[in-house]
């Protein structure tokens, strides 16, 4: 039962960057997402390009050991997890990974399988021990202004990479693709433009948004068409 207007999801995407601003996320910074489909995953996918960190998009689907994998091929500081779903609990599977998330403090995990770990952020109705919470960190936007964000985003380049991929792993550990800015919006320029799509039509995306054809062919091209 959300809905936005663009202005509404620019001004919502530009306070949670700032939020990760204000965490330390640096520009080339690996922010992990372990999630299924939700507005925050949107929302992340959107702040993290604004600040020029790294959006790492992990399979929900995940166990452990494929997560902790994932984690440090990615060299993940900082990752966000959504509620639990059906019978997976994505906070207990990974505190299964870090049990040092229950004792550490927010944003000072230093977990010996996955030591890059710095930060873990929890959105919707949860408390995870050791975790920001998604509106705490909405809360600290207000340590960095305006201004700053507009500098760090000025700073950045097309060519920049944006996101980092995991293939199945069928046949080995899975690979890490790497996508830039460009690849990212030409690809979904040229969808959107053979599809025909107006401002006037609307998408049901039924593809995960962790997979590159939820990310770059869905949510992307429904602002690049204005759909």
């Amino acid at each position: 039962n959300l809905r936005f207007t663009y202005r509404e999801l620019q001004a919502t995407v530009d306070r949670f960057a700032r939020g990760l601003m204000s965490l330390g996320i640096q520009a080339g910074d690996r922010v992990g997402i372990w999630s299924p489909n939700h507005a925050e995953w949107v929302i992340t996918q959107f702040a993290a390009a604004k600040i020029g960190a790294i959006l790492v998009t992990i399979n929900p689907a995940y166990r452990v050991h494929e997560l902790e994998y994932a984690l440090n091929q990615s060299g993940c500081k900082a990752m966000i997890i959504a509620p639990p779903l059906k019978t997976t609990d994505y906070a207990a599977l990974l505190c299964e990974l870090c049990p040092e998330l229950l004792r550490d403090e927010p944003g000072r995990l230093c977990a010996s399988r996955v030591p890059n770990l710095r930060i873990v952020i929890a959105f919707g109705p949860q408390r995870v021990n050791g975790a920001y919470e998604w509106e705490d960190v909405l809360g600290l936007a207000a340590s960095v202004t305006s201004d700053e964000l507009g500098a760090r985003q000025r700073e950045r380049d097309f060519d920049e990479p944006i996101n980092i991929q995991y293939t199945s792993g069928t046949t080995g550990f899975p690979k890490g693709a790497t996508l830039s800015h460009h690849s990212i919006l030409n690809n979904t320029i040229f969808v959107a433009d053979y599809l025909g799509f107006t401002e006037h039509d609307r998408l049901c995306v039924t593809f995960p948004f962790y997979h590159c054809a939820g990310m770059g062919l869905s949510t992307l091209f429904c602002v690049v068409a204005g759909a």
